[in-house]
Formats: structure tokens, C-alpha cells, sequence
């Protein structure tokens, strides 16, 4: 009896032991601190929105602005304040006046553009 006793105490010793050493890593979900949905890319505008813009609005919104235009799109600082001040995102959404105004952009555009402005506008 006394042997299953000193069995039974060393197996919860090292149970004990083998669960205190643990990592607590495993199962466990990592701090994000910095707000942003882990299942998004990282955007920028270089690579992302400045090929859209390019491609979609430029004709118009160049520098200076033509076919009554009211603004340029031609940098990152335009882009990002169209956006915030002039509701680009309205527009090129837009079913009844749309940007550009021969139809809408590709949906995956739009979304993309709306991205990048949640994501903080980066460079």
C-alpha cells in the first residue's frame, strides 16, 4: 500500500513539475496590439492604390485637373485627402454618379482603395 502511496505522489510531482515548465504558447492566441484585422495584407499606396488611381482616374484628375475635374489625383496627399475631405469612396461607389464616370471601377479596386484608407493611408 505504502508503495502505491509513493507511486501516486511522484506522478503528481511530476505532473506538477511538466505543467510549470510550460511555455503557455501553445493554444494561445497572440496580442495584437496594433488593431488591424490579422487576415488583411498590408497595403501601400506605391504598390497598390497608385496603379488603380493611375489606371482609373488620371485622365481627368491629373495635374492640372481636366473635363471639369475638380481635383487632382496625382500623389499620395491628394488621394488621402479626397478621401477624407471630398468623398472619393462615395463616389467611385457610386451606382447613380460614378467615378469614373464611363461605370464603376472593379469591385476588388474599390475595396482595395477602402482598405488602404482603414489601414491609416500608408506610403
Amino acid at each position: 500500500m505504502k508503495t502505491i502511496k509513493i507511486g501516486l505522489l511522484l506522478g503528481l510531482y511530476f505532473l506538477v513539475i511538466a505543467c510549470s515548465k510550460s511555455d503557455n504558447s501553445e493554444g494561445m492566441g497572440t496580442e495584437d496590439t496594433n488593431n488591424e484585422d490579422p487576415n488583411s495584407t498590408a497595403l501601400s499606396y506605391q504598390n497598390d492604390i497608385r496603379p488603380i488611381i493611375q489606371g482609373n482616374c488620371l485622365s481627368c484628375h491629373s495635374n492640372p485637373p481636366t473635363n471639369n475635374a475638380p481635383m487632382s489625383l496625382t500623389s499620395l496627399s491628394l488621394v488621402k485627402s479626397a478621401i477624407e475631405n471630398r468623398n472619393l469612396l462615395s463616389r467611385i461607389n457610386s451606382t447613380t454618379n460614378p467615378m469614373p464616370p464611363d461605370g464603376l471601377m472593379p469591385l476588388s479596386a474599390r475595396e482595395l482603395i477602402a482598405e488602404w484608407a482603414n489601414q491609416g493611408f500608408p506610403e
